[in-house]
């Protein structure tokens, strides 16, 4: 897997090294309000989540485990990570980010996930990337919605986390609607 780049950023693939650089970032709580995760236990746990993504594939290989770690061309901060799923079977993908909150509001989010469409488009042939939004994340929706992707599904209750009921919106992006 190569690094990705855009104007401002540079992908990298995911190592078990940028654990040690994201841990605090990721110890942010802000991050998990719209997830079922919760932040990293440990720096240990991190750095194995990692190392088991560094086999950029399941164990079934039916799924391809793309994941970046996202790095400012100036002063070379880690800004958060993409990642996108691909589905082999049916040349689909799942795509998700996470950017420290830092960094909100200030176009990086949109700029990695455009960086990585191109990629599952041109490199991977796919025909057509989703994204699955909690309701209640209004900044996430506006990105999708940005980003070209049409909400094709409402899914109420679609997981209970955090002591209440997550309802998602799952947007799509066909490969006939791509373009940079």
């Amino acid at each position: 897997m190569q690094p990705l780049a855009s104007s401002r950023m540079i992908l990298e693939p995911l190592v078990e090294a940028h654990a040690d650089e994201m841990y605090q970032d990721l110890r942010n709580a802000r991050l998990y309000t719209f997830v079922p995760q919760d932040p990293p236990a440990s720096l240990s746990a991190l750095r194995t989540r990692h190392t088991r993504l560094e086999s950029r594939q399941s164990a079934d290989g039916r799924e391809a485990w793309l994941n970046w770690a996202l790095r400012a061309r100036v002063g070379a901060q880690c800004l958060g990570c993409v990642q996108a799923t691909v589905f082999n079977q049916d040349k689909t993908a799942l795509i998700a980010y996470t950017i420290f909150p830092q960094f909100w509001r200030q176009g990086y989010a949109k700029e990695a996930v455009l960086a990585v469409l191109n990629a599952l488009f041109t490199e991977f042939d796919l025909s057509a990337v989703d994204a699955l939004i909690d309701t209640r994340n209004v900044g996430s929706i506006a990105l999708m919605e940005s980003c070209r992707f049409s909400r094709i599904e409402w899914l109420p209750n679609a997981d209970h986390f955090k002591g209440s009921n997550s309802d998602e919106y799952r947007y799509r992006l066909e490969r006939s609607h791509w373009h940079v």
